[in-house]
């Protein structure tokens, strides 16, 4: 993790309450090449991985929706989050955790996935990588009514749904999680519903 226009970096645990919040303190070199001291924060919770869960001969999308204190803070009058299914990599897997949480959270047991891109969420306060997966279910994978995993707290409900509906409420703001509207929109760029 080397880059020649950053020197000196010291780090200070802020929190480790639940992931790990840093002050980090550096040099950067800007480009009249003066160097300049730099604080910024730094919340590391690990990367995570997240799937399009999709049915061709259907046309229907597997999303879930859960409440999120976060977004209940910011404005959001129920706290309540329609998104595509996503967790926290196990061991660093993407490709083996999604298929686990596809199972945990939505019932079900899919074993081919595809990584279409990465990206980082929240670049200017959280370190953590996305790994964006899609995948094709059928009702005989269903293995489980699914809903997370019971000592996780996390009370999902599973919601199968027209595509277009998906994107419907893409647009109207029923749909508000970024990660959810990036693989919807990659669905429809892409044409998966039209091959």
């Amino acid at each position: 993790m080397k880059h020649g226009n950053v020197r000196n970096i010291t780090k200070e645990l802020l929190s480790n309450n639940w992931y790990t919040l840093n002050k980090v303190t550096f040099e950067y070199q800007r480009e009249d090449g003066e160097w300049e001291t730099q604080i910024r924060e730094a919340y590391d919770r690990g990367n995570g991985a997240v799937i399009l869960l999709y049915n061709v001969q259907k046309g229907t999308v597997v999303l879930t929706r859960q409440f999120r204190m976060p977004t209940y803070l910011n404005g959001n009058e129920d706290g309540m989050m329609v998104e595509a299914c996503a967790g926290l990599l196990e061991k660093g897997n993407a490709e083996e955790t999604i298929k686990m949480e596809v199972e945990e959270e939505t019932g079900y047991k899919i074993d081919q996935v595809k990584n279409v891109f990465e990206a980082y969420m929240s670049p200017g306060s959280v370190t953590e990588i996305l790994y964006f997966f899609i995948g094709q279910y059928e009702d005989a994978m269903k293995v489980s009514e699914g809903g997370g995993a019971e000592d996780e707290t996390e009370n999902i409900e599973v919601l199968e749904m027209d595509f277009h509906e998906a994107l419907r409420m893409m647009e109207t703001g029923e749909i508000k999680d970024a990660k959810t509207i990036m693989l919807l929109q990659y669905a429809q760029i892409n044409n998966l519903f039209s091959k």
